[in-house]
């Protein structure tokens, strides 16, 4: 089927689609009332397996992008018709954001692989020899990790300027969001941007890592990170991930212009940062009022962090796959 005849047979459906949606818009109730849900529901379904097709065939962007914009406002007519709100924050962290993660499989594979090879790499080096840890950070930042976590310290992981916890909750919150939007916002360099924040910081946190445990640091610098960590490093990658998701719009937008490619790929990208921001706000949360807690033996904190691991990957992998 040509491009022009597929426009032609389901053409009325889509302009009848956007003429209901144009009278629910409205916010007359005589017009709200005279759409029949019943035809709305099967036009939308109608014109998801028709962008589907259209997708699928490359069909030229004018059509797959009125399908697009036709169904997008009908699933938000059908299913999403408070923006905000406590069923709308449900919907994203129940639905969206899983089923987003998953969508882009493919570039959080790699946010990983950028991540954590430098990590493990730069952790064994640095394990090994210790001075190369001052190619990454300074002296006084390397002075200040070791106090952080020496056994003797009142709360773990604390700064010296901080004096209680709920400060370096603060910090922990513009700490984190600083780093993720980073990872995001850079991979508007054609995805190399992410490529080079992920890859510092997983470098960064391997040679810290490799140099605490070479010190002899290992029990309190594990125990701290080991739980929020499981929030904080998943949301990092994931940022990469939506970071390279618009780099790769920009070097290969396909049939729609560099500027189309960019809208859609920030669409899509955008319910993975919203996911992203709640859980550096629970790692923030973790990393402050339990990580840093001396009085819990290490024990607990390793089981507790495996719950947290485990819940977060099966979350990622498992929710939302039967929601439509």
């Amino acid at each position: 089927m040509t491009p022009l005849h597929f426009e032609q047979l389901y053409g009325a459906e889509w302009d009848e689609l956007a003429s209901l949606l144009s009278r629910l818009h409205r916010g007359k109730r005589k017009d709200q009332e005279q759409v029949s849900g019943e035809r709305l529901a099967v036009l939308y379904r109608r014109a998801c397996e028709q962008l589907a097709l259209a997708r699928a065939r490359s069909y030229p962007a004018y059509i797959v992008d009125k399908l697009e914009q036709v169904t997008s406002e009908a699933h938000q007519a059908i299913y999403q018709r408070r923006e905000l709100g406590f069923g709308r924050l449900k919907q994203l962290a129940a639905v969206d954001f899983p089923q987003a993660v998953r969508a882009h499989a493919v570039y959080v594979w790699v946010a990983l692989a950028v991540f954590l090879v430098p990590t493990l790499v730069l952790g064994t080096v640095v394990y090994f020899k210790p001075e190369i840890v001052l190619s990454v950070i300074d002296a006084d930042t390397v002075a200040d990790f070791e106090s952080m976590y020496s056994q003797d310290a009142d709360a773990i992981g604390r700064l010296r300027t901080a004096d209680t916890d709920w400060q370096m909750f603060g910090f922990y919150i513009r700490n984190n969001i600083g780093v993720a939007f980073q990872c995001f916002a850079s991979g508007l360099f054609a995805g190399v941007g992410s490529l080079f924040f992920l890859g510092y910081n997983g470098a960064l946190a391997g040679a810290v890592a490799g140099y605490l445990t070479e010190h002899g640091l290992a029990a309190t610098f594990y125990s701290f990170v080991v739980t929020h960590s499981a929030f904080e490093l998943t949301a990092i990658v994931l940022s990469g991930a939506a970071g390279l998701r618009i780099g790769h719009s920009l070097l290969a937008p396909g049939r729609r212009t560099r500027a189309q490619a960019l809208v859609v790929a920030a669409r899509e990208s955008v319910v993975i940062i919203y996911g992203v921001a709640l859980m550096l706000l629970i790692a923030a949360a973790i990393e402050a009022f339990w990580s840093s807690s001396q009085w819990i033996v290490p024990p607990v904190k390793y089981g507790v962090a495996a719950v947290c691991w485990t819940g977060v990957l099966s979350y990622l992998t498992l929710q939302g796959r039967n929601a439509r």
